[in-house]
């Protein structure tokens, strides 16, 4: 099987050396700038704290053309940067080449075979001008909830810190030849790979995070336990899953846990900062849209108030634009 990471930084370089070292799959590489430099020069490196580093030489390049069509693209770039690159993926699109959205927040299919008075709606916020829809196409689309925590240390090396979790789904459900191919592959390669009918059920666990706590954190500079463990931003965080909470289920999403188990997980992760928090520090564009202006953009779709997501929203937003960390 031909895979192609488009976006081989923290997750994606992880995926690309695991994938290359079990063998079953041609692995191409997708990145640029420094990172791009020492992966053609010094190959790809792999940090790890219970086995030796990993180090594998990849075709890695800047110019799909020189990849051409693939059976799997796995697009690892955060989402305010996918959108922009759309047209520049279309040498890897062949006739049955399958694009797994391996990011955080609202995907842009979101609605693609949902069913009901939504179906087919896209979402500005994270596909402005339906670039996605439009040159990618919903029918390629498989989704995928990363659970794994990786850095890049330095250009060209990855370190792996916790979770090898991988969740798969196909936007109508079904398990398809391609998502069952696709996650028999990777766990060949170490990756728990679980395939869900219902993939949007636990998409929307990981964005109660995504929703409340990123933003929140980049406007308090806490950590997971210091966000939690003050009762005052708690309170807070707690409205913005409720709201959040409000809107999947008109959606027809079914949460398997409540409000007050998720942000117990997500004291139990301790002095972590959230990539929001982090991406501030570091003066990155920030995933605003994909993780918060999606939600409220959601709200509007379905009819539900999220009036605590939208002060949150303006807040970060500022917040993002006086440290040049956003351009919307």
């Amino acid at each position: 099987m031909k895979v192609c990471i488009y976006g081989a930084g923290a997750i994606g370089g992880y995926l690309a050396v695991e994938l290359a070292v079990a063998g079953e799959a041609e692995v191409s590489c997708i990145a640029r700038g420094p990172h791009l430099s020492a992966m053609r020069e010094n190959g790809l490196r792999l940090l790890r704290a219970d086995v030796d580093d990993k180090v594998i030489r990849v075709n890695a390049t800047d110019d799909p053309a020189e990849v051409g069509p693939q059976d799997v693209v796995i697009v690892t770039l955060k989402a305010h940067s996918a959108a922009a690159v759309a047209d520049q993926m279309a040498p890897l699109l062949g006739p049955k080449t399958s694009v797994v959205t391996a990011q955080n927040g609202v995907p842009w299919w979101y609605f693609y075979k949902l069913g009901g008075p939504h179906d087919d709606t896209r979402v500005a916020s994270v596909d402005p001008g339906n670039r996605q829809w439009d040159l990618i196409g919903p029918e390629r689309a498989i989704g995928c909830i990363v659970y794994p925590a990786t850095e890049i240390v330095e250009p060209g090396v990855i370190r792996h810190e916790y979770g090898n979790r991988f969740t798969l789904g196909e936007p109508s459900g079904e398990k398809t030849d391609r998502v069952q191919a696709l996650a028999a592959l990777l766990s060949n390669a170490g990756f728990r790979v679980p395939v869900r009918t219902r993939i949007r059920d636990e998409m929307w666990v990981k964005l109660w995070g995504n929703v409340s706590l990123n933003p929140i954190s980049a406007l308090t500079g806490a950590t997971l336990v210091q966000m939690v463990d003050d009762p005052d931003v708690c309170d807070i965080i707690r409205a913005v899953m409720v709201e959040a909470q409000a809107v999947g289920e008109a959606l027809g999403v079914r949460f398997a846990i409540d409000v007050d188990k998720r942000i117990a997980g997500a004291r139990d992760v301790g002095e972590h900062k959230t990539s929001m928090l982090q991406d501030l520090e570091l003066s990155r564009p920030m995933e605003i849209d994909a993780l918060v202006a999606s939600v409220q953009e959601l709200g509007r779709i379905v009819e539900v108030p999220t009036p605590t997501i939208d002060i949150v929203l303006s807040l970060v937003r500022q917040r993002a634009r006086l440290t040049g960390c956003y351009n919307g």
